[in-house]
This record gives structure tokens, sequence and C-alpha cells, in this order.
């Protein structure tokens, strides 16, 4: 083996080096040869050189705006007209950037395709607004066509389809956030993958992903809730869920009473003194195991509506039976179990 197949070629630190190398044993400009144990000495040595100024040695800086690295101690230039890879426009708010950026939206997974596809406008008018004509509309209404066989060329995408299309519209009418949707869609694509679907409806797993993912991501909705925007019985969904969370093996925690007080309190107009009110309520229900074995919602309707007697604040059973879609009578009942636990807390 020759002495020079032992070396590993790099890049030489200054023209002078480079120039000897050259003369030496014919290599390139700009490379020579280093034994293997020195080439992590020569990386760190030039990572080095690079971050100090060649001059003063001080700290080297990138000014983005003349495209040029400049010493932060001597102003002295380093390299010029670097490439910048940002825009060429300036935006000053979320709305102009949007306007102006010429990317396309990031993949979501509440799509069948991710949102990789290209989705022809319904209205025949071209890009200046102007109506196009008969011929140009029959034309686009055919590619409208193709381009929708092209979209969903198996009956898996179909699925995939129509499923998503009912997550999206159950978590608008529940109003759900962006994340939860994503979640339940990241959760009907597994069941679809592990086969989960066969001898159940679209309809039911798709609303059982969104019940789940509602109570991963800490806004719980209650089966009631989740049934009602639901083309399918409440039975069926409780069903699916657990089937769906036991076969997937989801990580949903018991859902928390304290949870819904929030949305309770300001659907009912409340103050911020009465939703902590509430919230201790249920701390000192925990306490005692008061909660045991009760519906999460009965509880937090409860102590919804015992706050904002105990705060002065107008309120009716009625009126929180309605936001809670609870029975007045669980309501009284789970009432006078939260007064009695304070009590027993106050008097210990």
């Amino acid at each position: 083996m020759s002495e020079q197949s032992t070396y590993t070629r790099v890049n030489a630190r200054t023209r002078d080096e480079s120039r000897t190398n050259e003369g030496r044993d014919g290599s390139s400009a700009g490379q020579r040869w280093v034994r293997p144990d020195e080439e992590e000495e020569v990386e760190e040595e030039s990572q080095d050189e690079e971050l100090t100024c060649p001059e003063c040695g001080g700290n080297v800086v990138a000014d983005d705006e003349h495209g040029e690295t400049v010493c932060d101690d001597c102003g002295l230039v380093i390299t010029e007209d670097s490439v910048d890879r940002g825009p060429e426009w300036r935006a000053f708010d979320a709305k102009e950037k949007d306007q102006k950026s010429r990317v396309g939206a990031p993949t979501t997974n509440t799509m069948h395709d991710k949102g990789l596809s290209t989705n022809i406008d319904w209205r025949d008018k071209d890009a200046y607004g102007n109506s196009l004509s008969s011929n140009q509309r029959q034309k686009m209404q055919r590619l409208r066509k193709w381009n929708e066989r092209f979209r969903t060329r198996d009956s898996k995408e179909r699925n995939l389809k129509q499923a998503l299309g009912e997550i999206d519209r159950m978590a608008s009418a529940l109003g759900l956030p962006e994340n939860v949707r994503e979640t339940a869609s990241v959760i009907y694509r597994r069941a679809l993958d592990e086969d989960l679907l066969p001898g159940r409806s679209i309809e039911g797993v798709a609303t059982s992903c969104v019940y789940a993912a509602a109570r991963m991501a800490g806004v719980p909705r209650s089966l009631d809730e989740i049934a009602e925007v639901s083309r399918v019985p409440k039975s069926e969904v409780a069903r699916t869920y657990r089937y769906i969370a036991r076969e997937l093996s989801l990580e949903v925690k018991p859902a928390d009473p304290e949870q819904y007080v929030p949305r309770f309190a300001s659907e009912l107009g409340l103050s911020d003194e009465a939703k902590l009110r509430a919230r201790q309520l249920l701390k000192n229900a925990k306490e005692k195991g008061v909660h045991s074995g009760k519906s999460p919602v009965g509880l937090a309707a409860a102590a919804v509506y015992a706050a904002a007697l105990l705060t002065n604040e107008k309120t009716t059973q009625a009126a929180v039976s309605d936001v809670a879609d609870i029975s007045e009578v669980t309501i009284r009942n789970r009432y006078h179990e939260l007064l009695e636990a304070e009590e027993s807390i106050g008097l210990a």
C-alpha cells in the first residue's frame, strides 16, 4: 500500500499551504494530505479559524442585510456578496405574509392526500375574475371530474376522504381546535391501517376518534354532546370508542370535572371568581372521594351552579342544565354532595 493512500485529503487553510502541497505531491490546489489521526485536529483548527478574524482574532458575524461577513471588533470585511436565501419581499403582518408567500400550505393529516394534490375551483372564472366561455367551462368540468377520480384511486382513499370530512364537520360543530382535528385524523388513519374498520360504520369510528382526541387534548366533550352532532347513536359511539382505544392502546386519562368548568362558566357568563370557586369545590370533593363513580359532567355542572350561588351571581338550574345537557335532578343531587364535602373539610 502506498504511503499516500493512508492519508486523507482535506482543504488547506491558506494559499501558501496549497501552493506548497501542489508542488510537493502533485495534488490539486487548496487540498493537502494528512494522516487519519490528524484529521480531527485539522477540522477543529479550521473551525476555530472560521469563527475568528484573521487580523485581530475577534468574533466574526454575518451581516445578512449587506451580504457580508465582518469582524465584530475591527470591522474587517472577510467575505462579501454572499447569497441571501430569504424572500425578496417584506411583510409587516400575518395577512400580508400569506398574500406574498408563494409556497403551498403545510401538509396536514386532516385531508386524505395530506394536502398535496391540486383542487380546481368550482367557480368558472379566470385569474382576473372574468367568466369563462362555454367551451372553457365544459373543459374545466371534465378536468374537475378526472381530477376527483385521480385523487381517490382506490376504496381506502375514498373511505379516508369520507371519514376525514366527517371528523372536520363534527369538530367544527363542537368548536374543537385544530390540534384535536389532527389527532383525530391520525387515530383514524391508524385504525384504517390496523384493519379495525370491517363490521363498523365509518361515521361510528370517526366519531369515536373525535371523542378520544378531545379527551387526549384536554378539551373533553361529553358523549351526549358528541352524539348530538354525530350520525350514529350514543351506544354505538361508546362501543366503538372502547374498541378503538383498546386495540390501538390509546393513553386516554379519565375525564377531569375541572376541565368542563371554564366552558360551562363562559357560556353562563360567570366571572373568574365563580370559576375559581367551582374548582375549589371540585378539589374538596376529590379529597373526600365524592367524585368516585359520578359523571364528571354532572359534577362540573353542580360545581358551577354552587359557585354561582356562593359568589352571588344570578343563574338557575335550568340554565346550567341546558348548557351542560344534564338533568336538573342530577345537578341538585351533586350540588348537595359538593356542599356537604366542603362543610366536612371546614369542620375538620
